[in-house]
């Protein structure tokens, strides 16, 4: 619908809209002296800011142009163009001529200033909304780096990564999606080093995103990711302004989601689930040692459970004898087979692990460390468990939280399932298939085009130098090249003639 050029029509219009909106703002009243031009502001409460609205728009109407009337007798051509372009004191406005648009404006935050006789309006950037404002991050801590987090202000997370990549080659090219929410999301990228092709199919695939409303970044990554049934994440999440700086400067692309402080970096792969923001801030000796333990305690998480009940149940030779008679006395008391029993404790430890969440933070961590030990040791002493496999669902859990991120973690945490099955059935036979089959899982799956296992599968294809930042981390100097997400036509990261590194040996 487009804007009438009557006042009144538009003024009734806009309270039809809005009608029963208690937050909605408007006001009518003449510019200054000149009693012949009336203009119709309107806003929604606490969504502006109001200093901006008293002091921009108000003040510099009411009164400073009650001041100087004369300058409004000489405008006869276009009163609207100097109500624009003298009587606002701020650059962020633009004109409209549809309603609708003007409608989302408001809603957005912005004023919207109707003038009698103009089929068009003045939208200025008001937006003031409360927000928690630059917090530290809670799911990413780290020791040396950073502290700062994505809050849910969405032109603030815009400014945190802007800060760090201070280039013109960083886009933010922002959309609007939701057909109610009408939620603003954007994709920040370096147009040079992005591969065009990830960047088309980002797009396309959010441009093709209908649905009422995107209340947060996690509905955005299932209605984008490429295999939804799989438990694995095929996106990338993140609350830090840093490792989302770092993954654009790698070619990749942030999508920041209005309302919610976790982005979306696309494509993703296995390997970056292992990485932290804090490998790259300290020495690679101590990073390396780290990385091989993330991988471990991975490699635990998901198959541990499953590797006990394979050689306890099927396969105790496989066991050292003296271990073996340690594990038989413990479990003479024990009415259930070990089957039930991992599977009981492991259901038991995820309800603590849920507790903790739910729960305020004082009491959750209390209720985690002293539900378990209180717990676990009730459950030995009354003859329920084996002290054993309180130690393996223990070890499991401790080596779940150790992998930087938890995405990966609750795939891991649905697969440990499949191996427990899979062994309980057929011992060391059904555990190497549900290995096998997870393996073939992994290595059909792909992220936006690459592969889900690169650089360890495909790692060719870029010579190999991915492989420089996987298990180990290999020293700064060393990893001269972007990883495979770069465009080939710049991927190159590290002058070492400039930076004076010729004279290492590699």
């Amino acid at each position: 619908m487009s804007i009438q050029t009557n006042l009144d029509l538009n003024i009734r219009h806009m309270q039809d809209v809005f009608t029963d909106c208690g937050d909605v703002v408007g006001r009518k009243f003449p510019v200054g002296e000149h009693k012949n031009i009336w203009v119709y502001i309107t806003y929604i409460d606490m969504l502006i800011s109001r200093d901006t609205i008293e002091n921009t728009i108000m003040n510099t109407l009411m009164m400073k142009i009650r001041q100087t009337p004369p300058t409004f007798d000489k405008l006869t051509t276009d009163i609207f163009d100097s109500l624009k372009d003298g009587g606002i004191a701020t650059a962020d406005l633009k004109e409209s001529t549809d309603f609708d648009e003007v409608v989302t404006a408001i809603l957005s935050g912005d004023t919207a200033i109707f003038v009698d006789g103009f089929q068009k309006a003045i939208v200025v950037s008001t937006k003031g909304f409360p927000n928690r404002g630059i917090q530290q991050t809670d799911t990413e801590v780290v020791i040396q780096g950073s502290k700062e987090a994505f809050t849910e202000a969405f032109r603030f997370n815009t400014v945190l990564v802007r800060r760090r990549i201070r280039d013109t080659h960083l886009k933010v090219k922002q959309l609007q999606v939701g057909r109610r929410s009408k939620t603003d999301i954007a994709l920040m990228y370096l147009d040079d080093v992005v591969r065009p092709h990830i960047l088309e199919e980002a797009l396309s695939r959010i441009h093709d995103i209908d649905i009422d409303a995107i209340l947060d970044s996690g509905y955005i990554e299932q209605l984008i990711e490429d295999d939804w049934i799989s438990p694995f994440p095929q996106t990338q999440v993140t609350e830090r302004p840093d490792k989302a700086a770092a993954a654009i400067l790698e070619g990749r692309i942030a999508i920041i989601v209005d309302n919610t402080p976790f982005v979306i970096l696309i494509p993703a792969t296995l390997n970056v689930f292992y990485q932290a923001s804090e490998d790259y801030y300290q020495r690679f000796h101590i990073m390396s040692f780290i990385r091989v333990i993330r991988y471990i305690a991975g490699l635990f998480a998901i198959a541990l459970p499953g590797m006990y009940i394979a050689t306890a149940v099927y396969h105790p030779s496989m066991i050292p004898m003296l271990l073996v008679f340690k594990m038989s006395a413990s479990r003479q008391t024990v009415p259930i087979p070990a089957v039930v029993e991992i599977i009981v404790m492991e259901l038991a430890f995820e309800l603590l692990r849920e507790a903790g969440i739910r729960l305020p933070a004082p009491i959750g961590s209390t209720i985690g460390i002293v539900g378990g030990i209180i717990i676990g040791q009730a459950a030995v002493e009354a003859g329920l468990v084996s002290p054993i496999v309180v130690i393996i669902v223990a070890l499991t859990g401790i080596c779940s939280f150790a992998i930087p991120h938890i995405s990966l973690v609750s795939g891991y945490r649905l697969m440990k399932y499949l191996i427990i099955f899979m062994a309980a059935f057929l011992g060391l036979f059904g555990f190497w298939i549900a290995v096998l089959l997870i393996l073939i899982h992994l290595v059909s799956l792909k992220s936006f085009g690459i592969p889900y296992l690169f650089p360890f599968a495909s790692g060719d294809i870029n010579g190999y130098t991915d492989l420089k930042d996987t298990i180990f981390r290999l020293p700064l100097f060393m990893m001269k090249k972007r990883p495979f997400f770069a465009n080939p036509d710049e991927n190159v990261r590290l002058n070492d003639e400039k930076t004076g590194n010729s004279r290492r040996k590699e």
